[in-house]
């Protein structure tokens, strides 16, 4: 349960959240630039889209993964059915309704826009698996899901012929100030012929060194958003492409931008960055808008 005592501190401690909570309040939520059509995904393969912010949806030979589902108009703190916090620019381009069924939801740590109550329990299901970072099992409804696993910092869960491993980032794990105790992972998700690697939010780190193998990297869903002023806390689209290539990925499909105007760049600025990166591999960008959805072969 959120506490008045947190509200009031956070307005005296974030001037800066408060100010942009207020200007947001008029403007309207454009609908998202793609409609992706995963009902027309086929059963073999890798197959993704990106719903905002650090919401994919990912199809791995028949296995339907959804990372930090946020389907809410607003983040925040939740007060029963009220949301206060920010709300977003661009509407989710599956809702929750919308999508197929989901075999494990991926959640990478409990700030608020990567581990949206509303959403989880919009999904909760008794065929639904999650796995989420240590210490955070409280703020689940555990017995709404078919189970539910913490995972710390190298360690393995297996569901089926899927394997997902915790890995290091740069960042950290509080839901509110007191709570510093959370965890906050990375992961590598391995199937026998596929591996997929989801960055959750990080700043600069070398921790991605240690993901590269002999074995192909097909794709890496990496945060490139909210560096300014933040960036001790989250990359620039040039750290997020040095740490996929540390990890030896092909693809980079670039996420946490576009979505909650949650820093001072730009909107645009992250994807333009990026793009202007890969000029010389304008293949590796797996997409640029929110709702695309991308094939690997």
């Amino acid at each position: 349960m959120i506490a008045v005592s947190d509200l009031v501190h956070a307005s005296r401690s974030a001037p800066l959240f408060w100010d942009r909570l207020s200007r947001q309040r008029k403007l309207s939520v454009a609908s998202a630039p793609h409609k992706p059509r995963p009902d027309l995904w086929p059963e073999t393969g890798l197959h993704a889209a990106w719903l905002g912010h650090s919401t994919v949806l990912l199809k791995i030979d028949g296995f339907t993964i959804v990372t930090d589902p946020v389907l809410s108009r607003r983040v925040g703190l939740n007060f029963g059915p009220l949301t206060v916090g920010l709300k977003r620019l661009v509407a989710p381009a599956l809702r929750a309704a919308e999508l197929p069924r989901i075999d494990l939801i991926l959640l990478s740590h409990a700030h608020m826009d990567h581990f949206d109550l509303p959403t989880l329990r919009a999904l909760a299901s008794k065929t639904t698996r999650v796995v989420t970072a240590a210490r955070t099992i409280d703020l689940l409804r555990p017995r709404s899901y078919a189970g539910v696993d913490e995972l710390s910092w190298g360690q393995t869960v297996r569901i089926g012929d899927i394997s997902v491993r915790a890995f290091e980032v740069n960042h950290w794990g509080a839901r509110m100030r007191s709570d510093t105790w959370r965890g906050f992972n990375g992961y590598l998700i391995e199937t026998p012929r596929r591996r997929v690697l989801f960055g959750g939010d990080t700043a600069v780190t070398t921790s991605f060194r240690a993901l590269r193998s002999t074995r192909r990297l097909d794709m890496a869903i990496m945060p490139i958003g909210a560096y300014n002023p933040w960036i001790r806390a989250h990359c620039t689209p040039e750290q997020a492409l040095k740490m996929a290539d540390d990890a030896g990925a092909h693809l980079v499909l670039p996420v946490h931008h576009q979505t909650f105007q949650l820093s001072s760049e730009p909107l645009y600025e992250p994807i333009e960055r990026l793009s202007n990166a890969l000029a010389q591999a304008p293949e590796r960008l797996a997409l640029q808008e929110i709702g695309q959805e991308v094939h690997p072969a």
